[in-house]
């Protein structure tokens, strides 16, 4: 996902790409370092102006029916909605065509995307929960699909401002 942002001129910083936390030295229990961490990655998403947040996930649920990428947003800024929709066209157009799950609106319990100052979207790929898409999560090529797919989101975001 870096490097085709990277190639197409964008100055990407990853806050997490792997399980560690970015808590302050010296912070001790793991609630405490919990809010550290979501803190000081909220410090990275906000030191940037007209930067475009896009935190990636991957969704599980107790009944292995449901499949499919889901984009969440937070009302509290404008431009997220937009951004969250251009990202789900462009699954349903490019790996996903029979996917029909709407774009959700989240409140304050997704911390980053809602008081981030700049257009947020947490992107759910797909299910793990789901055999048959938690195979395709797995794949090298499906990751390459979807690190394009939301790129091409992005890219319809940015160059339509």
């Amino acid at each position: 996902m870096r490097d085709i942002l990277e190639v197409n001129g964008y100055d990407v910083i990853v806050t997490r790409d792997e399980d560690r936390s970015i808590h302050d030295d010296g912070v001790e229990g793991i609630a405490n370092q919990k809010s550290s961490d979501m803190d000081n990655r909220l410090d990275i998403f906000n030191s940037r102006q007209n930067a475009v947040c896009i935190s990636i996930h991957q969704n599980q649920f107790n009944d292995p029916k449901y499949h499919g990428a889901q984009m969440f947003y937070s009302s509290s800024n404008k431009h997220s909605e937009e951004l969250a929709r251009g990202i789900q066209k462009r699954f349903v157009e490019f790996v996903q065509p029979d996917n029909s799950r709407e774009i959700k609106q989240c409140g304050k319990e997704l911390f980053l995307c809602y008081y981030c100052n700049n257009p947020t979207v947490m992107v759910e790929c797909g299910f793990l929960s789901n055999p048959e898409e938690a195979e395709l999560l797995k794949s090298e090529d499906y990751q390459g699909k979807v690190a394009f797919t939301i790129f091409s989101g992005i890219n319809d975001f940015v160059n339509s401002k």
